[in-house]
């Protein structure tokens, strides 16, 4: 007799989405997690006394809008504090420009590339609204698919056929090649040029120049088919998002056990049994979800020794080390950008000022290294909301492309190093900022292996390269959410959507479990 009818293994978000939609379905479902906090790597967190700050992520920009409908977290605590924010490519001369929804601005802007912009947008908006529909069901199967799987592949044809010839040829030619040569052949300006690739890139182990970049870039484009006209700040921070998902699990009849770290998923007799707590205490289920990463799934909790040498194979083949960073500060005042105005400082900053900037800071992480000079999205959520920092103190919270995984040296000594750097850019333009800390913390992908449990630090559970993405993600044999072992789903990033707080690989995971979905 089993203890509950489902287990998920992870609160992050999309083990919360499967958990709720399957207790609204009417089965006892328990969510064990490892922290003290839903959301996974979504998460608040204080990191200097009265300072708080979205954890990893930091911008709201693709969240499922049918999914946030269906669990209702309006009414379970999720408020935005500002939305369709703009992007503006920073100067250190105050030389900004500004992109908001279809339009550019700045000094050096003409307007052939406002024009050039336009298309642009047109061409890659209706690519991101094939992905999204496709990213809205299980992927197809490679071979021997049903019914299901053939009409989905037949709409995916005539999705591509509906484009027209020429839009047609040009997904094709565009989806293989990169961001850098894209970007050339479109545009003159060079910060608009880098201030569009950065999006191909974040979170990534890609340059401009990289083979899939340009697929990524319309993977971040699905947020605006989802109705998102520019980033958005959570109310609260991201984990706000994960109290609502966590807060609509319960209200649905799904348990949450924080603090309950699984070290082990259970087989008896080739069959799913449960898993085993860190306390040694074990939990029976014949049906367990995992929202952890590929790896940590099949090598750490259920081991290589359930699964055939060939799985065991694709498991350790899958590319997922991080090259990303996040920096935190926490300020004594609002800092001043060169040639912005207070109201600018809200809106989402990036330092990429060409392609060629972008380029060598990753040829820094190819070879173990960090950037000296890298990438940076910054956001002062404090600008929106004045709850994450004392009254009159600001927080600044900086993604920082690239610093990799396995740093040459270790990351123990280099820290430190890395931190006072960024620091000195930041300082280029916003003269006197480095003045204004009074306390910093830089998480490495290191570390965020180590607080959130995701294998390799990278934030999407594994590159979204064109052969780890749909019928390849992870790999095939468990592309559609049900693996070889009988018993055992995956509802996390590592699986078809992918990253990104986006809710649709746990919703999906959660139909096809309702379905009676079997391996692919």
């Amino acid at each position: 007799m089993t203890d509950y009818d489902v287990i998920v293994v992870g609160a992050g978000h999309n083990g919360l989405v499967c958990a709720a939609e399957l207790a609204r379905a009417g089965r006892k479902v328990l969510v064990l997690e490892a922290n003290e906090t839903p959301g996974g790597a979504a998460v608040t967190r204080e990191f200097a006394d009265g300072f708080s700050v979205s954890g990893c992520a930091q911008w709201l920009y693709q969240f499922n809008p049918e999914v946030e409908k269906k669990l209702s977290l309006g009414s379970h605590g999720l408020r935005l504090a500002a939305q369709n924010l703009d992007s503006i490519a920073l100067g250190s001369d105050g030389g900004h420009i500004t992109l908001s929804g279809n339009t550019v601005s700045g000094a050096s802007i003409t307007v052939e590339d406002q024009a050039a912009l336009k298309e642009f947008n047109r061409l890659t908006n209706k690519f991101s609204t094939l992905l999204a529909k496709l990213f809205a069901v299980r992927p197809p199967a490679v071979v021997e698919g049903n019914l299901s799987d053939r009409w989905n592949m037949l709409k995916l044809g005539l999705g591509l056929k509906l484009m027209g010839r020429e839009d047609m040829s040009e997904f094709m030619r565009l989806i293989l090649i990169n961001m850098y040569d894209v970007m050339e052949e479109r545009f003159d300006n060079d910060q608009l040029k880098a201030l569009l690739s950065i999006d191909g890139i974040l979170g990534t182990h890609m340059g401009p120049r990289s083979p899939n970049s340009v697929f990524t870039y319309l993977y971040r484009r699905v947020g605006e088919v989802f109705g998102y006209a520019g980033p958005a700040v959570v109310e609260g921070g991201m984990g706000t998002l994960g109290k609502a998902l966590a807060a609509s699990a319960q209200a649905a009849g799904a348990e949450i056990r924080f603090a309950s770290r699984v070290t082990s998923i259970d087989m008896e007799a080739g069959e799913m049994s449960g898993v085993t707590l860190v306390t040694g205490d074990r939990i029976k289920s014949d049906l367990v979800i995992s929202g952890a990463d590929p790896v940590t799934t099949f090598k750490k909790l259920l081991g290589f020794r359930h699964v055939e040498a060939g799985v065991a194979r694709r498991v350790s083949q899958i590319r997922m080390q991080g090259s990303a960073a996040k920096l935190h500060l926490a300020l004594d005042e609002m800092p001043s950008f060169t040639g912005l105005s207070e109201a600018e400082h809200g809106q989402r900053l990036v330092i990429a000022p060409d392609m060629n900037y972008l380029e060598r800071a990753f040829n820094s992480a190819k070879y173990g290294e960090y950037s000296i000079a890298p990438a940076m999205d910054i956001s002062i959520p404090t600008v929106h909301d004045a709850s994450l920092a004392p009254e009159g103190k600001h927080v600044l919270s900086a993604i920082v492309q690239y610093a990799p995984y396995e740093l040459r040296g270790g990351w123990d000594g280099a820290r430190e190093q890395l931190v006072l750097k960024l620091i000195a850019q930041l300082d280029q333009y916003a003269p006197g900022l480095a003045d204004l800390v009074t306390a910093s913390e830089l998480l490495t992908p290191l570390d965020i292996e180590q607080e959130f449990h995701i294998n390799g630090g990278h934030w999407h559970h594994g590159e979204l390269s064109l052969d780890q993405v749909l019928m390849m993600r992870p790999f095939p044999g468990a592309s559609q959410y049900a693996t070889s072992v009988p018993g055992l789903y995956l509802c996390g990033a590592g699986t078809h959507p992918g990253g990104g707080l986006m809710g649709l690989a746990g919703h999906n995971a959660a139909a096809e479990i309702l379905n009676g979905g079997k391996p692919s």
